[in-house]
């Protein structure tokens, strides 16, 4: 066990293009919220007040910058040319669904950027990283370079943390991240125990009892979790691979991490979590050095359709240094009886770390269909491994200051459709994203950095 292991939340910071274009298929907070006007600026100074509120309550918080948007690279390798102006114009006149795409800020979601394990349960005792594909739809697959270059730029000592290349991005290797892992253990720098859970099989025979949604598409195969965990170096001993219920999928529910969060021993789940909960929990109970608290939400209590709308099981679960626990929740919780009923009456009342509840306001990212826990990545490092990050990317007070006055200088308060086209957008983006990475200190990293 090693003591001085603190797990950072390393939030994505909102983008300048954050914009309402129902994008995401299967995630019925976007679909239903599709063509609203947007609030880039709100949206960014929410997302920066819940790190800074954390940070001020103990918990260690970092920032990941956002995505290069529009992504006028994408439009030309589609065939669009001409000046950025051109281009932009001729997207928004003969393919709009193509710029709405290539301006989304769905990187603030840094639980899809990619799948962490902490040193102490890899085998050369390194932090690895492998960035998530993110095939199964377009505005999203433009992310994992960028992320890459990223990631490698924070974790750059060789020493401390490794990175792995991209799966292969076709649909039997579809990979989410973090949205559909989950780490349980006893202390974080205890060895644990990790919960990969997926929508759909791709190669070979089917499990038995195994099948598929019939609504909406399942994100995460089998073979990807498989081959992340293989990278990585973990064992059959370390890993539990269970499937998600297609009916959740079916629901709303498009990542685990939109029905189940875990942290420390504790996992917080609906029952329509996995398609089988049993052999899932029996079989971390046998793999766990740590006894497994598992706290189940039943389906009376909490319908599928309060679950998504609340986003309840997208909370953030945070440990505390007495051994309770703190649930982030966001304020829609609060507008569900049942929901703020069950977080009362159940979850705070019961035999379980989970002591206190913390309402956010993130609805910028929440009409998008992102909670608290799908933004940020969760890191375990220790004090050499944080020692060793590049940049300035541990908040403090001084940073909170410095990205605030940022974004108010540089992020419009309101973004329609139409805007988006607009070159004004584009160079206003860029000038921003080349500030962001001097303040930040994380070198070149867009691509119209690297030329």
């Amino acid at each position: 066990m090693n003591g001085n292991v603190r797990e950072v939340n390393f939030d994505g910071l909102v983008g300048p293009t954050h914009n309402y274009s129902g994008l995401a298929h299967g995630n019925v907070a976007s679909m239903s919220h599709g063509g609203l006007v947007s609030n880039p600026k709100e949206g960014a100074l929410q997302g920066l007040l819940k790190m800074k509120s954390l940070m001020d309550a103990g918990y260690a918080q970092g920032v990941l910058p956002p995505q290069q948007r529009p992504d006028v690279g994408a439009l030309r390798d589609l065939g669009f040319s001409g000046s950025n102006s051109d281009v932009l114009n001729r997207a928004a006149k003969e393919a709009p669904q193509l710029l709405r795409a290539v301006c989304s800020a769905s990187s603030m979601w840094t639980a899809n950027a990619g799948t962490v394990t902490p040193s102490v349960d890899a085998p050369d005792r390194r932090v690895h990283f492998t960035p998530a594909n993110l095939q199964s739809s377009f505005h999203r697959y433009l992310e994992p370079q960028t992320t890459g270059r990223v990631l490698q730029a924070i974790f750059h000592d060789e020493q401390h943390f490794a990175h792995h290349p991209v799966l292969p991005a076709t649909p039997a290797f579809s990979d989410e991240g973090a949205a559909n892992h989950t780490r349980l253990c006893g202390e974080h720098g205890e060895p644990g125990v990790h919960l990969f859970v997926y929508g759909r099989q791709a190669f070979g025979d089917v499990r038995s009892g195994e099948r598929e949604p019939k609504r909406f598409p399942a994100r995460q195969t089998l073979e990807a979790s498989q081959a992340v965990a293989r990278q990585h170096g973990l064992t059959d001993a370390q890993t539990v691979f269970a499937q998600q219920h297609p009916d959740a999928i079916d629901a709303g529910v498009f990542h685990n991490d939109v029905i189940a969060v875990g942290n420390g021993p504790v996992l917080l789940y609906h029952e329509m979590a996995f398609l089988d909960e049993a052999r899932t929990l029996d079989e971390l109970r046998s793999k766990m050095s740590t006894p497994l608290i598992p706290v189940r939400v039943s389906l009376d209590a909490v319908s599928m359709e309060d679950a998504v709308a609340s986003y309840l099981f997208n909370s953030q679960l945070l440990s505390n240094p007495d051994g309770t626990m703190t649930l982030v929740v966001p304020s829609e919780c609060q507008e569900r009886d049942a929901v703020w009923r069950t977080i009362q009456d159940f979850i705070l009342a019961g035999n379980n770390p989970i002591s206190d509840v913390v309402v956010k306001d993130v609805k910028q990212s929440m009409r998008n269909g992102g909670g608290p826990a799908c933004l940020r990545l969760r890191v375990a490092l220790s004090e050499a491994e944080r020692a060793a990050l590049t940049g300035r990317v541990l908040m403090n007070d001084a940073l909170y200051g410095d990205l605030t006055a940022w974004v108010n200088r540089h992020y419009r308060d309101r973004l329609a459709a139409d805007d988006l086209a607009d070159p004004k957008l584009a160079t206003e983006v860029l000038t921003a994203l080349d500030e962001l990475t001097q303040l930040l200190k994380v070198g070149s990293v867009y691509p119209f950095q690297l030329g």
